[in-house]
């Protein structure tokens, strides 16, 4: 391990002793968030070295990639399900955008203890940067339920993380690998068909993942079918308003990419979702 790494390493741990003292004073462990990811990896690890009395606890979304969930095991992390799963949100709010994200709050982003690590790293993102300037942040989450966070990590680059997994023979979640087994820490672990990618990269997920396909629309339908939308104006069926969500920016360009003009009768959505993503529904 480099020097300045190492020197990284003390600093997190005297800040986790630190929390554990203030989780002690109301009787409690300090509650490791872990997500399953390379970075929660890393403060699992460093909570470990510290010494510290933990709950190491991952929230799960039911929409993790493949091999989350016996990572989640293998570190011997406590699991916590939601309330509702992913599918129920979807037949009682729809279907998550960037502007309607539900599932964050009702997934992952919840109080469980009053202390708590986190893995957070400013060199992530130019947003986290500028969000996150302090190791230490008083976390709301609505008026009467707030948890002080820790970042531990907060100054680690990515070769930081890197180079202390590899030092500490830390094995990731199966997302890290590619098929001849290299490891990829620039990859990043999170919801499959997250709406906050990019629209090239969420379809290429419904690719890879056509079971995603048929929850959106399983728990589309039922929204579809049992609440009165304003979509029902809009659409025929739960295929044309899944086709709407996913390929175009507007009603406007479905209509014109997708509905009736002076050559067809438009498009049957459901036979193009089944040749698209090449699956029956």
């Amino acid at each position: 391990m480099t020097e300045a790494l190492k020197k990284k390493v003390d600093r997190a741990i005297k800040l986790l002793k630190a929390a554990e003292k203030k989780a002690a004073e109301v009787g409690q462990p300090v509650e490791v968030c872990y997500s399953g990811g390379k970075d929660s990896d890393v403060i699992l690890e460093l909570a470990r070295m510290a010494g510290i009395k933990y709950r190491a606890i991952y929230k799960n979304t039911t929409i993790d990639p493949p091999g989350t969930i016996s990572h989640v095991r293998e570190m011997g992390v406590e699991m916590v399900r939601p309330k509702l799963s992913f599918r129920e949100l979807i037949e009682k709010h729809g279907w998550p955008s960037r502007r309607v994200r539900f599932c964050c709050s009702e997934l992952k982003e919840y109080k469980i203890l009053d202390y708590a690590v986190v893995g957070i790293r400013a060199d992530e993102s130019a947003k986290r940067r500028q969000r996150y300037k302090e190791p230490e942040i008083c976390r709301v989450y609505n008026a009467r339920e707030k948890t002080r966070q820790y970042l531990p990590i907060l100054d680690w680059t990515l070769d930081d993380v890197t180079e202390f997994l590899q030092e500490r023979g830390i094995r990731c979640a199966p997302v890290y690998y590619d098929e001849e087994g290299r490891f990829h820490p620039e990859r990043r672990l999170g919801c499959l068909c997250c709406p906050m990618a990019n629209r090239r990269h969420r379809i290429r997920e419904f690719e890879k993942y056509p079971r995603m396909v048929k929850m959106y629309l399983g728990g589309g339908r039922y929204r579809y079918e049992h609440t009165l939308v304003k979509n029902k104006r809009y659409f025929h069926n739960v295929y044309e308003w899944f086709v709407c969500y996913l390929f175009c920016d507007s009603i406007r360009e479905f209509r014109e990419r997708f509905g009736p003009n002076l050559f067809n009768g438009g498009v049957d959505c459901k036979e193009f979702l089944e040749n698209y993503f090449k699956i029956e529904l």
